[in-house]
This record gives C-alpha cells, sequence and structure tokens, in this order.
C-alpha cells in the first residue's frame, strides 16, 4: 500500500509579516495524518501570483495532494482564485449555487446588503469542483491535474476547518486507499528531555522501522508519541498496545496520564472523579490558570472561581493574607501563597485550591528575590504543600512554566489526599 504525501501552502503577506499566526497549518496536519496522510512540509507565500504559481509547481513534485488556504476573500489582495484560473487552464464563472447561497447568507444571517464585491465570491474557475461552505461566503475548490490533488480552502480557521470535515477529509478518503495511523502518547512531568531519553534508550533502540518516537517537550513537560503506520490496522493496533506498555513501565515514576490530554484537563478529570471543586488565587500568573481550566467545557463541575491578588491590597482584602506577612517577607513567599490558599478554600468555599506569586519579568527582580522566582502553593482544609521555583527565561515563558508547575503539583495532591 503506498503512503499518501500532502503538502500545505498558506497564502496571505499578513501570515509573511507575523501580522497573524498560521494555526490553520497545525490543525490539518493532524487531521490529515488521522486520515492515513502524511504531511511532508508546510509552505507559506505572499499574496503574488509568481510565489503562488511557484509554490504549486514544487509542491507538485513529490506530494500527491496540495492544500492551500488563504486568499479567497473579496478585497483587491485576494488573488487566489484568478490565479487558480490560470494556472489550470479555466475562467472564472458565476455559480449559481454559490450566489444563491451568498443571498441567503446576507439577507437571513447577516442581515446586510450583498454589495458588488460581496457577489464576485461566487466567481468560481470553471475546471474547478465547487466545495460548498456552509459556515462562510468563499467555497473551497478541487482540482485535479496530472494525478495530483489541489485543494484551496479560505483561511477564516471555523470555515477551513467545516470545509476539511465536511467535503475535503472524505473525498481524499474515497480518492486514495492510505495505511492505517495510529498513535499512543503518555504525559510526563518532572523529568527532562535528555535524561528521560537515556531511562528509555534500549526500548527505543529495539523499536521496529514502522514505529517511530517522537519527543514533544513543552513548559516541563514531555509528551512521548508513538507513532505507527500499516496496512493491517488489528496488527498495527496490538503491536502498539504491547510497546506502548512497555514504556509505560519505563517512564512509570514521571508518567502523568497514558493519553494525549493537556495537564489541565488531567486535573479536572481526577476533580471529576471524586467529585470535588477548586479555586486559584493567581498573583504572577495573572488568570492564566483559570483561563487553562475554563477552556475546557464542562469545567464549572469542578472550577469555582478565581482571585486574581495582583496586589497587595487585594490580597489582604479578599484572601485575608496577613499584612505582617506581607511586611516581613513580601508577597513572594512561601508564608503569603500558603495563605492565600487558606483564603481561596475560605472565600471560595471549595475542597482545593492553588495559589502563585513570583515575579515574572523582565524587571522587578532582586539580588534576593530575581526574575523568574515563583512560589506556589496547593491544598485543602487539611494541608497546604508549597514548592519555590526559579525560571531564566521571557515574561510569558515564566507565566506559562509556573501554571504548568502548579497544575502538575495540585494534580500530585489531589491524587495523594483525595
Amino acid at each position: 500500500m503506498e503512503q499518501v504525501f500532502a503538502s500545505i501552502i498558506t497564502i496571505g503577506d499578513e501570515l509573511l509579516i507575523g501580522q497573524v499566526v498560521d494555526t490553520n497549518s497545525a490543525w490539518m496536519a493532524q487531521e490529515l495524518n488521522k486520515a492515513g496522510i502524511w504531511l511532508k512540509r508546510r509552505v507559506a507565500v505572499g499574496d503574488d501570483k509568481h510565489e503562488i504559481i511557484n509554490a504549486l509547481e514544487a509542491q507538485a513534485q513529490d506530494t500527491q495532494i496540495i492544500l492551500m488556504t488563504g486568499g479567497l476573500g473579496p478585497t483587491a489582495d485576494d488573488i487566489t482564485k484568478p490565479v487558480l484560473a490560470d494556472y489550470f487552464g479555466g475562467k472564472l464563472v458565476v455559480h449559481q449555487p454559490t450566489l444563491q447561497h451568498l443571498h441567503h447568507l446576507f439577507e437571513n444571517i447577516y442581515r446586510r446588503p450583498l454589495t458588488d464585491r460581496n457577489l464576485k465570491q461566487a466567481e468560481l474557475p470553471d475546471v474547478c469542483t465547487v466545495l460548498p461552505n456552509l459556515r462562510g461566503s468563499a467555497p473551497g475548490m478541487w482540482f485535479e491535474k496530472e494525478g495530483r490533488i489541489y485543494i484551496s480552502l479560505p483561511g477564516v480557521p471555523h470555515e477551513m476547518k467545516g470545509l476539511m470535515t465536511a467535503e475535503v477529509l472524505p473525498r481524499l478518503q474515497k480518492h486514495f486507499t492510505m495505511p492505517h495511523i495510529a498513535h499512543r502518547t503518555m504525559l510526563t512531568a518532572g523529568i527532562g528531555e535528555s535524561f528521560l531519553a537515556d531511562v528509555i534508550q534500549e526500548w527505543e533502540q529495539q523499536l521496529p522501522a514502522h514505529l517511530k518516537l517522537a519527543y514533544l517537550p513543552n513548559y516541563g513537560m514531555v509528551r512521548l508519541r508513538i507513532t505507527g503506520s500499516g496496512s493491517d490496522k488489528d496488527q498495527l493496533e496490538q503491536e502498539l498496545d504491547e510497546q506502548f506498555a512497555r514504556l509505560k513501565v519505563l517512564a512509570k515514576q514521571w508518567m502523568v496520564i497514558d493519553e494525549d490530554l493537556p495537564l489541565h484537563e488531567v486535573v479536572g478529570r481526577r476533580l471529576k472523579e471524586q467529585g470535588k471543586t477548586m479555586a486559584t488565587a493567581e498573583s504572577c500568573t495573572g488568570g492564566y490558570i483559570a483561563h487553562l481550566i475554563t477552556s475546557v467545557p464542562g469545567s464549572s463541575a469542578y472550577y469555582k472561581g478565581s482571585v486574581i491578588s495582583y496586589a497587595n491590597e487585594v490580597k489582604e482584602n479578599l484572601l485575608s493574607v496577613s499584612p505582617a506577612t506581607l511586611a516581613a517577607t513580601g508577597a513572594v513567599s512561601e508564608d503569603t501563597v500558603q495563605q492565600m490558599v487558606q483564603g481561596a478554600l475560605s472565600s471560595l468555599h471549595t475542597d482545593y485550591a492553588l495559589a502563585t506569586s513570583g515575579i515574572m519579568g523582565p524587571d522587578g527582580g532582586s539580588a534576593e528575590k530575581p526574575v523568574g522566582m515563583v512560589w506556589i502553593a496547593v491544598g485543602n482544609r487539611e494541608k497546604i504543600v508549597t514548592q519555590q521555583f526559579n525560571f531564566r527565561f521571557d515574561r510569558m515563558r515564566n507565566i506559562e512554566l509556573t501554571a504548568n508547575h502548579s497544575l502538575n503539583l495540585l494534580r500530585k495532591f489531589i491524587e495523594e489526599h483525595g
């Protein structure tokens, strides 16, 4: 069974200058991989006819599927449609189903006039298969040339995802016979990537060629992912299960969970299993931990809220941190975060609480308390544990590291004292 390869071309000057961050490619790559398609490369080009054509020709050399996003809007800089019409030897014509969709969209959904500029979005190359976009005004386009599939999608993430799910992936799976691809993933904490590699070195070296291990470090955590591909789905799944079981034994000391879940979801799952609740008292993280937790649907079942006590008077007034403690040890201290946990437990009436206080930088540090120094506390009404960290990165990375270490400390506390 022949492996199918794809490439992604993102189109838009705003991507090249960093005005917009490309999140489309990452999501598309994951979905292609689930469907059994290997992504060979990702390329970004500006709104320039020659750059787009050069990219198309280059990617067609060694990939069967070329996906494009962007450049399908109604403004003058959106040139993808006319470029593709020329490239595939066609011309732009009014596509009546798209025209009807535009009238419905603007009259019944957007409730604003349909301008001549918007009407031009119904003009599509007569050599493509039109992919209806139920989430927006710019349809997708499917072209075939010399055994290659070319797919053009809007750059708006919500619209692109709708088209990929409803149109593109089902069509690709019908068009190609693809091998089965499967993964096994675990999340580890408390050990660095290189040290973990030493621990599992012998096991990794004996992996068969069709199974590959990836190390995915991220802010104090390391995900280990085994990926396999093959024509026999049942055999591949069994092999992955056997190898993953061996890996779990080797990494047991540091394993957080044997699934591909972020840490804040792991904490939420543990709380739901126990029927318990939590709160956060955040100083240096400024509500970032609360944001992570509440990004999960259903988190209201276990998360009650946060006190973002950035200023000392908020620590005193809302969390009952003693003014004497703040005067004696400062906001960034073990005593302060302990009292922040106690205050959160009392004021928000939860089973567990987490508190952070630190110096995120780039300024504000001292010889005694340098930038990157953080105190974390987690606990319940019977016990509170604390830990100090000294990070050395930029402000945002220090915040993210603090959040991950806080959540992991809480996870361990819940598992030990729940």
